[in-house]
């Protein structure tokens, strides 16, 4: 059997719906965002998206969508096969496609995402050419006006820079934080990125006589659940006084937003969850992996 590999169209959702809606039959209480935006990822394709399909016998039995973030990085999201054709190689030809895709327009490097209880989906990444690179996880501190941290917190991008350079939490991440534009993938921080997010939204940097720690907000997000939730890339800190005083200042901001919740990006690391913990910043059930593939 040799799957068609094309760009997705309109008439496809019936199908894909179909497929979708059963992938994570085996977790009753997972449901499949792919249903709610595959039209609008039709809709939206360009220069620098691409959703596919692998057709089999006029249906259409694979998805896959690609990105181009920046200049040199892509991401690659939405992977699904029909649970019938898995082994069939319909993934491996979805992404095959779009690593070409990508290439096309100056990537040379491409990633995913995926939850770490997804055993079908880390073995397919990994069969199409990625290579596991970092873990994090989401916390959700709660937004709280009165909150008021005791070490000095501050909108200074140089000074989150500097730490973020050299702490431990970058070189875990692998420099990546959450893209400003798509809600569901990372790229590299840079120092151009943060200091457009202190203009445009905000930069935390805390100093308590040494920067000791930095997040930043990229924006506002509509949660699963029909919440707004204030997004921030990424979150760091030395140790648990700094941790206390980062995630008060997001509480605090995130109060003054007037959002219903928060979402901060962490390293999946033994200290930083447990801190995180510590500092009463309730923590999502899992961490997520990322894999990277060289496209050079």
């Amino acid at each position: 059997m040799t799957p068609t590999v094309r760009q997705a169209r309109a008439e496809d959702r019936d199908d894909v719906v179909a497929f979708a809606e059963q992938v994570w039959r085996d977790r009753p209480d997972t449901v499949d965002y792919i249903p709610d935006v595959f039209t609008d990822w039709v809709e939206s394709d360009g220069p620098d998206q691409r959703t596919v399909v692998a057709e089999v016998d006029g249906t259409a039995a694979g998805l896959c969508q690609a990105l181009r973030l920046t200049g040199h990085e892509a991401w690659f999201q939405g992977m699904r096969v029909a649970p019938d054709y898995r082994g069939e190689g319909l993934g491996l030809a979805m992404v095959e496609h779009c690593f070409e895709w990508v290439r096309d327009r100056g990537a040379t490097v491409g990633r995913n995402m995926v939850f770490s209880w997804n055993d079908a989906g880390l073995g397919q990444s990994v069969a199409a050419g990625f290579e596991p690179d970092t873990a994090f996880r989401f916390a959700h501190p709660a937004p709280d006006a009165g909150a008021d941290p005791d070490t000095p917190v501050e909108n200074d991008p140089a000074a989150a820079w500097s730490y973020w350079t050299a702490s431990g939490a970058r070189t875990h991440l692998s420099g990546l934080a959450l893209d400003p534009d798509q809600p569901w993938a990372l790229s590299e921080l840079t120092r151009e990125r943060l200091h457009r997010l202190a203009d445009d939204e905000t930069v935390f940097a805390v100093n308590g006589g040494g920067t000791s720690g930095m997040a930043c907000r990229t924006g506002e997000r509509d949660g699963p659940d029909g919440d707004r939730l204030a997004e921030y890339a990424v979150g760091a800190w030395e140790d648990r006084n700094t941790a206390a005083a980062l995630f008060d200042a997001i509480r605090a901001d995130a109060a003054a937003l007037d959002v219903d919740g928060t979402r901060v990006l962490i390293p999946e690391t033994p200290r930083h969850v447990a801190e995180a913990a510590a500092v009463r910043a309730e923590l999502a059930d899992w961490p997520d992996f990322v894999l990277s593939a060289d496209l050079t």
